[in-house]
């Protein structure tokens, strides 16, 4: 009898201890994520960008941003105005200048109207784009001129004599939403994934 209390005492013992160990791997799977070491990826090399060249004189529709105009002293010539791209410019698949890009541009020139039917004048010139922390160089010039009273002048002089000095143009303005178009000064290079 003393036998057999001893083999079942000792088979006791292996059962348990076979269990402990059965357990531990399935502790191991519950523990916290610091205790596990981290699973090493070997890297993939990076395919090298292409570059490719969003040629020179391609067209880029702009927006004004603010009205220019040859009316009072708001504006002189040298100041400059806010545009903003209409569309993507695309190269393939791919946007190189986002629609909403901010663009300047300059007053080259301006008159005032004035007598005898004289209208207002702006040249104005479109000077660059602004991406990120770039500068892009686009051209584009406009000229707008008001609409003369040249007629109104003419039958002035007859009627009214020295009176028709009055008789003023209107003036030139560029309203806020006019489209005007640009191209790109030179080839732009692009990095393409």
């Amino acid at each position: 009898m003393k036998i057999f209390i001893a083999a079942g005492v000792a088979a006791i013992a292996l059962t348990s201890s076979a269990q402990a160990q059965d357990a531990a791997p399935a502790e191991q799977a519950i523990a916290p994520e610091a205790s596990i070491a981290p699973i090493p990826v070997q890297a993939q090399p990076m395919r090298p960008a292409t570059t490719q060249q969003l040629p020179a004189n391609t067209e880029i529709l702009l927006r004004t941003t603010q009205e220019v105009t040859t009316k009072g002293k708001t504006w002189a010539e040298g100041d400059t105005f806010t545009l903003a791209v209409v569309h993507d410019v695309m190269l393939g698949d791919f946007v190189v200048i986002p629609a909403g890009t901010r663009g300047i541009g300059r007053i080259k020139w301006l008159t005032s109207k004035g007598a005898f039917g004289k209208s207002g004048k702006i040249d104005v010139e479109l000077e660059y784009l602004e991406l990120g922390r770039r500068r892009i160089n686009i051209d584009g010039t406009y000229r707008q001129e008001g609409e003369g009273n040249t007629v109104a002048t003419v039958g002035g002089v007859i009627a009214a004599g020295p009176f028709a000095a009055f008789i003023t143009g209107k003036s030139g303005r560029i309203p806020q939403g006019r489209e005007l178009m640009a191209t790109l000064e030179t080839d732009l290079p692009v990095a393409l994934p």
